[in-house]
């Protein structure tokens, strides 16, 4: 059983199935929750994680009824189908609960993408010891973190690492994407519905502003697999002032549309990051309930929220949050980016050493070795783990 909530969970998570069927010549029958990556290798969809795009502490109160429902689903499935492993991918606060199940039946779980619990509420690392069975962690600084908490851990490394392409064609993307001389910014307001309706409305704003202040630019908006695209028109059509000139709507292809602009706005969150290995200039933009924020505000142990500056030490990217997520000043920020270049060099050279702050790439044959493993010996797989033995990644295949 795969249980991931997201849609970059689910991209993972069938890269590492894939990496499974290939290397290992393991073919698991597959069910549980995700979204068309994992439905696409054949995973019975017990709950499409389309319907379960929650970001918040409030938002998530106010459909808390609607999302226990979604959680006895899957745990009435892993109940029935006491599956050989569970693998839960990022999605804490709702998996966790999907692990307290497991851990009554007897099925071991590993975790894939460790919590953020060295960034905020780092108690929780006592309960996730009680639940999971094994952690696979995408950074190297999260191996120490588990193991003084006494959680079996190994270092796989960021499956965004082989993800995102070191230097994508972007002439030909340009060209691709019908894009002339004139400046053109990507426009990245998250993947899930929460986010579309808090930031969204703030990027077209801002990107409004941009326009009036420079002139033409050119706009790319990718939709995530995880929204209907209906969503997003809905959105635009809704918005004053009628459709942002020079803007276009793709399906998917969040990538491309980085590696072709000029700069980049971003929502909080992994995409910080896949903008930072493409080497774009960003500019980051965070707005949740204002209640969830003061409750987050309270539990973080870190300044930054954008991945890319957690990573690289530094603030890289300046972020926009909450109150001071002001459309003009963000539009200033996009110009400055778009017109002075020692600024926005100045950027691309602080992003440039990213791969190397986050390690080594194949992540998702590590994990799909450690899969592997716990399937076949997990009691020695557990002991290797809890010893230290692995400190370093597993071996490819």
């Amino acid at each position: 059983m795969i249980s991931a909530g997201e849609a970059s969970g689910d991209l993972h998570a069938a890269h590492a199935i894939e990496a499974l069927r290939e290397q290992h010549r393991i073919d698991p029958k597959l069910l549980g929750m995700g979204g068309p990556q994992l439905e696409a290798l054949g995973m019975q969809l017990v709950l499409d994680a389309r319907e379960l795009a929650v970001v918040g502490i409030v938002e998530v109160l106010v459909q808390y009824r609607s999302i226990m429902k979604k959680l006895e689903k899957l745990r009435d499935a892993l109940r029935r189908e006491k599956p050989d492993l569970l693998i839960c991918v990022d999605y804490p606060d709702f998996n966790l609960k999907l692990c307290e199940t497991a851990r009554e039946c007897g099925v071991p779980v590993l975790f894939y993408v460790s919590p953020q619990v060295w960034a905020w509420r780092p108690k929780r690392v006592e309960r996730i010891g009680r639940l999971v069975d094994a952690m696979a962690v995408l950074f190297p600084f999260e191996v120490d973190f588990y193991r003084r908490a006494g959680v079996p851990v190994r270092y796989v490394g960021h499956p965004l690492l082989d993800q995102v392409e070191r230097h994508p064609d972007r002439a030909a993307l340009r060209a691709e994407f019908g894009l002339g001389e004139r400046p053109a910014v990507a426009l990245l307001p998250g993947s899930r519905r929460g986010e579309i309706a808090r930031i969204l409305p703030l990027a077209l704003d801002s990107a409004r502003r941009l326009t009036d202040a420079i002139g033409a630019v050119d706009f790319l908006l990718p939709v995530a697999s995880t929204l209907p695209r209906a969503l997003i028109e809905e959105q635009l059509a809704e918005q004053p002032g009628g459709a942002l000139p020079g803007l276009q709507l793709l399906d998917g292809r969040a990538h491309d549309a980085v590696a072709a602009a000029d700069a980049v706005l971003c929502a909080s969150g992994t995409a910080t990051l896949e903008v930072g290995l493409i080497g774009t200039p960003l500019a980051i933009v965070y707005r949740v309930n204002p209640i969830t924020y003061a409750i987050m505000r309270r539990l973080m142990t870190i300044d930054d929220i954008g991945l890319v500056n957690i990573v690289a030490g530094q603030r890289i990217a300046q972020e926009f949050v909450q109150r001071d997520a002001r459309p003009q000043a963000i539009a200033d920020e996009l110009q400055r980016l778009l017109q002075d270049r020692d600024y926005a060099d100045g950027m691309r050279a602080a992003m440039a050493g990213l791969r190397e702050k986050m390690g080594e790439g194949g992540g998702a044959q590590r994990v799909a070795a450690l899969i592997a493993e716990m399937l076949d010996d997990l009691p020695g797989t557990l002991a290797r783990l809890r010893a230290g033995s692995d400190s370093g990644p597993a071996e490819l295949p």
